[in-house]
């Protein structure tokens, strides 16, 4: 074997042994670059956790989604509204800070959650529109489209949208 070869071998076990414990390391090159852009940004989920998450979402949805079919507002006005968060998107053409501020404003649970409280304790109106609210973001978790970190749109906390690049 040569110095050469061995020196790869024992960069990729500590590369090996650096991924399992969730760290990446800080090199230069085009390589390293791909490595870092594939790995799980700080502060995102993965593995179960992830898919807990996601399953936590579609269950919301899926509780939004009976629950608007006993007010008897019409599919016409959820579909209407359904995608109506989804135009936070237009902020990301101002920047990934921006971008992502408000489409986490758009994605939390917070805004639909105090809508739907304050439709049901004096808007009753309101109870809809919170319910369609809440309907797409736990579709969205569902699909894996977590909060965005302004790193850009790809960086999320349920994980790094899109597939991994190979190379």
């Amino acid at each position: 074997m040569t110095s050469w070869s061995a020196a790869a071998v024992g960069a990729t076990v500590a590369e090996s042994l650096l991924a399992l414990t969730g760290r990446v390391p800080q090199t230069r090159g085009p390589a390293s670059r791909a490595h870092v852009e594939n790995a799980a940004a700080p502060g995102s989920a993965t593995g179960g956790v992830r898919w807990l998450l996601r399953l936590e979402g579609l269950a919301f949805f899926a509780m939004a989604v009976a629950a608007y079919a006993q007010l008897d507002a019409g599919w016409g006005f959820f579909a209407a509204l359904f995608l109506l968060p989804d135009l936070s998107f237009l902020a990301y053409l101002a920047g990934p800070r921006m971008g992502a501020a408000a489409y986490n404003a758009m994605h939390s649970w917070a805004g639909p959650l105090g809508l739907l409280a304050t439709g049901m304790l004096a808007a009753p109106e309101l109870t809809a529109v919170a319910l369609v609210w809440c309907a797409h973001i736990g579709f969205d978790r569902a699909l894996g489209y977590g909060l965005k970190y302004a790193a850009g749109f790809a960086q999320t906390h349920l994980g790094r949208l899109g597939r991994a690049d190979p190379w």
